[in-house]
């Protein structure tokens, strides 16, 4: 029996109807369906790690369980798919506080865990300016950027009765994002 490699799948948004975590879910069935990659898929959902807002205070009191389960869960995977959602300009509020109390767990909160980055937007800048943020800080907490994808508007290129990207040139694109992420999972028996 083939060893599945387990992936965390995550869109960088507390909303339930979030299109990041639509597109971090497409790419996560395309690796799995279209690559035939023996994986195995958590979905995170980043309501399950709300905690009270950081402050070194609130650090000196203890760090949450939920932060230590959010950095045990990107341990245990073998690699990390993220939908970084933009509010004006930056990560999400709900994001950024989860990152800031996991990365009092340890800086390296990816723990040089294979990640693809991606980001979408209803603007046709498609989250630009958050994953560049992300490009230039995440290996600095770990994170073994392997690829990267975005576009926008959402709306215009991706189908929401299908889950699928519509435009052929973007479908490209983000095949080869994949293809460069499941470069580096372990190799299957």
């Amino acid at each position: 029996m083939p060893t599945r490699s387990k992936i965390v799948v995550l869109a960088a948004s507390n909303s339930t109807t979030s299109i990041n975590k639509r597109l971090a879910m497409h790419a996560a069935k395309v690796l799995q369906d279209e690559f035939k990659a023996p994986v195995e898929i958590e979905v995170l959902d980043l309501n399950d790690y709300e905690m009270h807002i950081y402050s070194p205070e609130r650090e000196a009191q203890g760090i949450p369980q939920l932060a230590q389960d959010f950095y045990d869960k990107l341990g245990a995977a073998d690699g990390v798919i993220l939908s970084l959602a933009e509010y004006n300009g930056s990560y999400t509020a709900a994001f950024k506080n989860i990152f800031d109390w996991s990365s009092r767990v340890k800086m390296k909160i990816f723990q040089d865990r294979p990640v693809m980055l991606m980001a979408t937007s209803m603007g046709g800048r498609g989250g630009m300016s958050v994953l560049a943020a992300a490009m230039d800080a995440f290996p600095h907490f770990g994170a073994s950027i392997t690829s990267n994808f975005n576009f926008g508007p959402f709306s215009e290129h991706f189908d929401t009765e299908t889950d699928r990207l519509k435009t052929p040139e973007l479908a490209l694109e983000l095949r080869d994002a994949i293809k460069a992420f499941q470069a580096t999972l372990p190799v299957t028996d």
